[in-house]
């Protein structure tokens, strides 16, 4: 919905407990307790109609006796009362409610009745719910523990949010016996109103939250998710935790495609698409909270080279391997490096990585080797471990190292092996904030989760490179081709037509032709050429090869006729149903060093289209090297979704194989995102097998299933495609067309061009700041907008559309109640009424949008811009603490 009145859920002034009980251990008795004793400072209330106080809370009888409107409402009553008691709360002024009490849409079709009626009373106020059936909310900075949890938390800056309660049990006992803390926790429970989009949305800003856990059971609304996500993964650390990995989501597809597609599959792509970190367990999850807690941002990773230091060789080498098996590099030191190291270690020392200080080794020697390896030019983060000895203290060598890794730039991770023998060392890492994990595995997979996080982050500010990428698409002949298809009342193209829906988007195919009967498909054989493959053309038989139907390196029409003849034999006895319309013959490609892909798509009931990549071939659902990503793709997103397999490193090129176009690769990965954007009909699409090698790419198979369009176009996707339908022309107000459309990703390079033609006094009217060009990450943040969220018009100097003139920009909240405007007109091309142009189009657009008020800041002595501003009715208002900024206001409801 939105964020609004969610700071009545957790900086409330005053909160009324509706249930609460005298009952020893009731849940009514718990939150109270809770409520009164975890330092909140605000009035607290009861409702209960048998009593008048509990202890220094007043009772009141109903909602209707309350003194006065409580910001907050917490309510464990049975589930009957509960849309009355949503309906008298909100007509008090109440604007928030946590509900406890379970028995809503978990329980059928009358639970989720009453959920209706809940949501239905809440609805005219904006009055947000969190549950039901949820633990509760807790948020220590305030002292609020509306929750029945055992524990109050300490106070942090990391956020909680979790669908299950026992998750936040578990995770609270554990924080708390570690001194972690926490700025929110947050148990979702049914997530009837206030979902993990809307918790993303308010944390991403609250500036007491430095990073966001989530525990997530299932997504609800996934454009709102993945908007949310994108932007607060941009701002914080997003880490996220999924159950459910192993669900058979697949067992009824047809295509290959389907078969791979697993609903944890599209989770995974979901969350590296938003920039956020999934961890797998558990216990992933308490090491990434001790990673965020203790490791200052400053601490970032420029890449994976690991080098270990240790007192215990073994422990060094076994650390050694399953860092390499986690996919870490194990740092090779400088001769330097080593040079110094043998000045401050003994003789016996391992030379080389690991760094086996000896058994015997004082803080000292792990000083003066610490901050040796940390100089080393070739490592990223260090690893320090220390087996318990007899003869040095554990302790000191724990402080000699956390002197050293607070100083230090570089990541470093520790672990003090033993039990109560490494208490005392572990909790002084934790005092300094430097990680500390009992096990050498653990601490290793903390420094991978780290990699994998600034990887995501990396990715969020990639900018792709400039120019088409592709052929354009013949749109006209793809809606013909699924057209005929719904007016045959088919599901499944048949080979012939996927193949030309392919050829549509300039997808290259092999030349493939229909013959009806065996002497035809001889006689067809004979006109395209040998060697051919022959395979049986029928809309009911889906897997060819698995009945026979392709047969492969036909040589003469006598063969082909044969061949014809057997595949009709073996189907009649493999598939005695299905109807046979002939078969298609295509002449063989011969490309020795290709190698064999599956590009698809499948409709992911949560997610919508997802893009899947991976080995091809007929054993491909044993292989099973595949990676999935939501699309839309630009060039950097279909680079890694390529590179998240196995066949990657054989795509590269190995012992004298050449490397495969990777380019074209991308291409038909971009290709396949746009047709699923254009065609909301296909639900299902697999090219098994996409030969590529050092020439291009071809398609020689594929299968495409269609349904009828429900009419929801591109709304289904998770990430809002580029809005081709906003591509047009602005006119001037002297009467001059100008091409314009939507801002896209690979348009930096005009908007670094639009910079230079711009004079330094007009960039700062603009940025408030004379820019001359963007710095990269603000670059990547303006150009690979949410076109949900967001939009961004450029305007072009000419047909040639090689120089932008203008950019007018829109940034909505999420509940669109407002957006901010933004224009920069080049300045050689002021003065011909652009500017107002644009600022006209951004009105009509956010009006449409059903925005309800647009407005900007603009320096005082931007004269021009507040004329233009007062003729389109905008109001004018002062902001606090800035003299020389004025804000403009224009009501969009009038």
């Amino acid at each position: 919905m939105t964020t609004r009145n969610l700071d009545k859920l957790f900086a409330p002034k005053s909160v009324v407990l509706i249930g609460a009980s005298k009952r020893a251990g009731s849940v009514g008795d718990v939150l109270l307790r809770n409520l009164t004793t975890s330092g909140f400072e605000g009035k607290v209330m009861a409702i209960n109609p048998h009593a008048e106080a509990f202890g220094e809370v007043t009772a009141y009888a109903d909602v209707a006796s309350l003194p006065e409107a409580p910001d907050l409402a917490v309510i464990a009553t049975p589930p009957a009362s509960i849309p009355d008691l949503i309906a008298d709360l909100a007509a008090r002024g109440t604007r928030a409610a946590v509900v406890i009490t379970a028995g809503f849409g978990e329980l059928g079709e009358d639970g989720r009745h009453l959920q209706s009626l809940m949501l239905d009373a809440a609805r005219p106020n904006l009055f947000r719910i969190v549950g039901p059936n949820c633990l509760g909310i807790m948020a220590p900075d305030v002292g609020l523990n509306a929750s029945f949890a055992q524990l109050t938390p300490l106070k942090g800056n990391i956020a909680f949010v979790s669908q299950s309660g026992a998750v936040v049990t578990a995770m609270l006992d554990w924080a708390t016996s570690r001194g972690i803390g926490f700025s929110h926790i947050v148990s979702l429970g049914g997530m009837a109103d206030v979902d993990f989009g809307d918790m993303l949305d308010y944390l991403a800003h609250d500036p007491k939250t430095n990073s966001i856990l989530l525990y997530v059971e299932q997504i609800t609304n996934a454009r709102k998710f993945m908007s949310a996500a994108r932007q607060a993964a941009r701002l914080k650390p997003v880490l996220v935790i999924k159950s459910g990995r192993h669900a058979a989501a697949a067992k009824a597809a047809a295509s290959h495609t389907g078969a791979l597609a697993g609903s944890d599959a599209v989770y995974q792509a979901a969350f590296q698409r938003a920039g956020m970190l999934r961890v797998d367990d558990i216990e992933d999850f308490f090491d990434a909270i001790e990673t965020l807690s203790t490791h200052p941002e400053r601490k970032s990773l420029t890449g994976n080279r690991l080098t270990i230091l240790t007192n215990g060789g073994g422990f060094g080498v076994l650390a050694t391997d399953f860092a390499i098996d986690e996919g870490a590099q194990i740092a090779e030191l400088a001769p330097e490096t080593i040079e110094r190291l043998n000045s401050v270690l003994p003789r016996t020392w391992s030379h080389a990585n690991p760094v086996d200080i000896i058994g015997d080794a004082p803080a000292s020697r792990y000083a003066a080797s610490i901050e040796t390896v940390l100089d080393d030019t070739g490592t990223d983060a260090v690893l320090v471990l220390n087996c318990p000895t007899a003869v040095v203290d554990n302790v000191d060598a724990a402080r000699a190292v956390a002197d050293a890794a607070v100083k230090s730039s570089k990541p470093v991770y520790t672990s003090w092996l033993g039990d109560q023998g490494a208490r005392e060392a572990r909790q002084i890492f934790l005092d300094r904030q430097v990680p500390t994990y009992e096990t050498p595995n653990q601490a290793i997979h903390a420094f991978m989760l780290q990699i994998r996080y600034q990887r995501n982050q990396k990715l969020l500010m990639e900018i792709p490179p400039a120019g088409p990428a592709w052929p354009d698409r013949d749109l006209a002949k793809a809606r013909e081709i699924v057209a005929g298809v719904h007016a045959d009342n088919r599901e499944w193209l048949n080979e012939w037509e996927a193949k030309r829906l392919l050829a549509a988007y300039g997808i290259p195919i092999v030349e493939t032709r229909i013959a009806k009967d065996v002497d035809e498909a001889s006689r067809v054989a004979d006109e395209i050429g040998y060697p051919v493959a022959l395979k049986i053309f029928s809309r009911d038989i889906t897997h060819k090869t698995d009945v026979g139907g392709v047969v492969l390196d036909l040589e003469g029409s006598d063969v082909v006729r044969e061949a014809a003849r057997r595949m009709l034999q073996r189907i009649s006895e493999k598939a005695p149903t299905a109807h046979i319309e002939g078969f298609t013959v295509q002449r063989m490609v011969s490309r020795p060093s290709a190698f064999e892909l599956i590009l698809g798509i499948v409709d992911d009931i949560t997610f919508g289209p997802v893009l899947l990549f991976g080995q091809g071939g007929t054993a491909v659902e044993i292989v099973r090297d595949k990676a999935m990503a939501l699309p839309p793709l630009n060039r950097v997103l279909a680079d890694d979704l390529i590179r998240r397999t196995r066949i990657f490193k054989l795509l590269e090129g190995y012992r004298g194989r050449p490397p495969a176009d990777l380019e074209a690769i991308a291409g038909t990965l971009m290709a396949l995102g746009d047709l699923a954007a254009d065609l909301p009909e296909v639900c299902e699409l697999d090219i098994n097998p996409l030969l590529a090698d050092q020439n291009g790419v071809i398609a020689l198979d594929a299968r495409v299933r269609v349904k009828p369009s429900a009419g929801d176009g591109t709304r289904r996707f998770a990430v809002r495609p580029y809005p081709s339908d906003l591509e047009g022309v602005l006119t001037a107000r002297d009467g001059t067309a100008f091409p314009m459309r939507p801002i896209r990703p690979e348009d930096t390079p005009l908007i670094d061009n639009l910079l230079e033609h711009t004079d330094r006094e007009d960039s700062r009217m603009r940025f408030l700041s004379p820019l001359r060009r963007l710095p990269r990450q603000l670059a990547a943040r303006l150009t690979q907008i949410d076109y949900d969220r967001e939009m961004a018009f450029v305007i072009f100097t000419d047909e040639a559309k090689s120089e932008v003139a203008v950019v007018g920009r829109l940034n909505e909240t999420p509940d669109r109640a407002r957006a901010e405007y933004a224009i920069l007109v080049r300045s050689d091309r002021q003065g011909v009424g652009l500017g107002y142009s644009m600022m006209k189009h951004l009105i009509d657009y956010s009006r449409a949008r059903g925005v309800g008020e647009l407005y900007g800041h603009v320096l005082r002595e931007n004269v021009s811009m507040l004329d233009m501003c007062k003729e389109f009715g905008f109001v004018r208002h002062s902001l606090e603490g800035e003299p020389t900024v004025l804000e403009v206001v224009l009501d969009l409801t009038k």
